[in-house]
């Protein structure tokens, strides 16, 4: 997309519905450069009329009139100023709320592709700098390009030949303004990679800050941090310096312009070709046009940054995803429940090894089955497949003998509860973290899957009760606790479809029966998929499925699976070692 294309997305789909309000902001910076050239204009009379004629009925009304000046200037910018902030912060809200839309709606794998502190970045250091190239920009352009206009009127008014000689600069000032441009599109994206980088790292060390001081690694994490911290100081000292150039630049045109107009002048005023007054008046405009020409240069430099930043940021809003909401689909009609894997094959990209084989499953609607095999067998992926985490890339899926990528997406996970070993929790009260399930469920509804999950008695104990603050993913609740919370969900949710993704180990006995009891009640005639590591789970189940290295090598029913499986005897052996 080039810089030309760029520029009109912005301006058809997030600046176009402002076009009253930049409107205004034009008409007040038209009253700014009136009233800037006319505080320059204003010295022609005033040194004629008061200094050289001694004109007293004046005396009051020149003064008066740059009073005026300066007011209309002081009040003018302020409006334009309000007028493209408020623009401004439009803007950034809807780019922000498109990347939003977007990641949220996005496939697992493409959220799984990009760290969240990268995104992070993105959604907020790069919508700033689009926000400022639609606000600050614009401003920038109609008030400095304005004033300059109305101040080069009065320098030509003045006198014409001064006014071409100061007119020179302005191509030169052009010409570093476009160098330096190019220089700080690179160096906003270097440095936006940069703050991507640490943000990473920051999130991981907040995350894993137990692991950090069970291994004593506080020093080599601070040395990365500080690593990557150094990678960022220096590129905004690179980036701030590149800005700083334009400082000299402009100071040392601007001295070389003023030192020939003031020897070109005095020529002027000693043959008689210009009055002091007009002199005075001219230098007064041309000093004036000094910022918006310096500003003007520098606009450059916000244009690439914006620019530099749009194209990071479009792209994320622009992801076409494979898994979404089509409403043109029928719905899935969901009455038994049974789930059909026909020659199923996974794989993350072209590219990867293959991560499921030719797995034909049938999971009996109502019963409970289980997937048994060692980690990394594909047993995860088997559940992902399901709610549409993620598409096989082979073969079909059906529940009730209907192919779920060819019904409504919503209508498909509105049947399946997911309960994880890795229970996900938000930084919210109990009762929201229960009640994520059906937003509008009732208080009696949320106290009920309270009790069936037994999140119950220990809500009751907190000082609290169901609005206690749980802390980043839980964690003031223990792993039982927060396992519950997450039953209580599923209980909410009331789904014909459950998913367990060993959601019984590394637990104590006591907290591992109460769950096992949660989850009988959730479980009761619901078509049910469990990864097994406890030996009950297995013993319950209507159906196992043996898996190994994506593949099933066995099926069957627990004393079956004894006589002609030896992958399971294995299994079930070393289960009842350890117990």
């Amino acid at each position: 997309m080039t810089n030309t294309q760029i520029l009109k997305r912005l301006f058809n789909e997030y600046t176009k519905k402002y076009i009253f309000q930049i409107f205004l902001a034009f008409i007040f910076t038209i009253v700014l450069a009136a009233s800037t050239s006319s505080i320059a204009w204003l010295l022609d009379p005033a040194v004629e009329k008061l200094f050289i004629q001694k004109n007293q009925s004046l005396m009051l009304l020149i003064p008066l009139g740059i009073i005026v000046a300066f007011a209309a200037k002081g009040f003018s910018l302020y409006l334009a100023k309000a007028l493209m902030i408020s623009v401004g912060e439009e803007v950034r809200k809807a780019i922000q709320v498109d990347m939003m839309k977007n990641l949220i709606k996005a496939d697992t794998e493409t959220i799984e592709k990009k760290h969240s502190g990268k995104i992070i970045t993105n959604l907020i250091n790069d919508v700033n700098f689009m926000t400022n190239l639609v606000s600050v920009g614009i401003l920038n352009l109609f008030k400095d390009s304005l004033t300059l206009l109305g101040l080069l009127i009065v320098m030509f008014y003045q006198n014409w030949k001064l006014s071409l000689i100061a007119i020179v600069m302005i191509p030169f000032a052009s010409f570093f303004a476009r160098f330096l441009g190019k220089r700080v599109s690179k160096l906003t994206v270097q440095a936006m990679d940069t703050a991507g980088i640490l943000n990473t790292r920051l999130m991981e060390i907040f995350r894993n800050h137990k692991l950090i001081k069970i291994f004593q690694k506080e020093t080599y994490e601070t040395s990365r941090a500080n690593n990557a911290l150094e990678q960022l100081k220096n590129k905004g000292k690179k980036l701030a310096i590149v800005y700083a150039r334009s400082s000299p630049i402009m100071e040392f045109l601007t001295g070389i312009m003023i030192a020939i107009l003031i020897y070109y002048s005095g020529s002027l005023i000693m043959s008689g070709e210009i009055a002091v007054n007009n002199f005075f008046s001219f230098l007064a405009a041309m000093m004036l046009a000094y910022q918006p020409v310096r500003s003007l240069a520098t606009l450059n430099l916000t244009i690439n940054q914006g620019l530099a930043a749009a194209k990071r940021i479009l792209p994320i809003i622009d992801k076409k995803h494979n898994i979404l909401e089509d409403e043109k689909l029928n719905k899935l009609e969901v009455s038994n429940g049974t789930i059909v894997f026909e020659k199923v094959n996974f794989n993350y990209n072209s590219n990867s090894r293959s991560i499921l084989n030719n797995i034909n499953l049938n999971i009996h609607g109502g019963k409970m089955t289980s997937l048994v095999g060692h980690s990394g067998a594909g047993k995860s992926t088997i559940l992902n497949l399901i709610p549409r985490f993620y598409d096989c890339t082979k073969g079909n899926i059906k529940i009730d003998d209907q192919l779920i990528k060819n019904r409504r997406l919503s209508s498909l996970r509105d049947n399946v509860s997911l309960v994880s070993q890795e229970t996900t929790l938000f930084d919210d009260t109990i009762l929201n973290n229960i009640k994520y399930a059906n937003l509008n469920a009732s208080d009696q509804e949320i106290r009920e899957a309270a009790r069936l999950s037994f999140s119950e008695e220990f809500i009751d104990l907190l000082p609290d009760k169901y609005n206690t603050m749980i802390g980043e993913n839980g964690i003031r609740l223990s792993g039982g606790e927060k396992q519950r919370l997450s039953i209580a969900r599923a209980f909410l949710k009331k789904s014909k479809i459950i998913l367990l993704d060993e959601a019984t180990s590394s637990l104590d006995t006591e907290t591992e029966k109460k769950i096992q009891n949660a989850l009988n009640y959730l479980t009761k005639d619901k078509t049910t998929l469990v990864i097994a590591h406890r030996l009950s789970t297995i013993l319950n189940s209507y159906k196992i499925y043996v898996i190994d290295n994506g593949e099933v090598i066995g099926e069957g029913n627990h004393e079956e699976l004894l006589k002609s499986s030896k992958a399971y005897k294995n299994f079930y052996d070393k289960q009842i070692q350890k117990n």
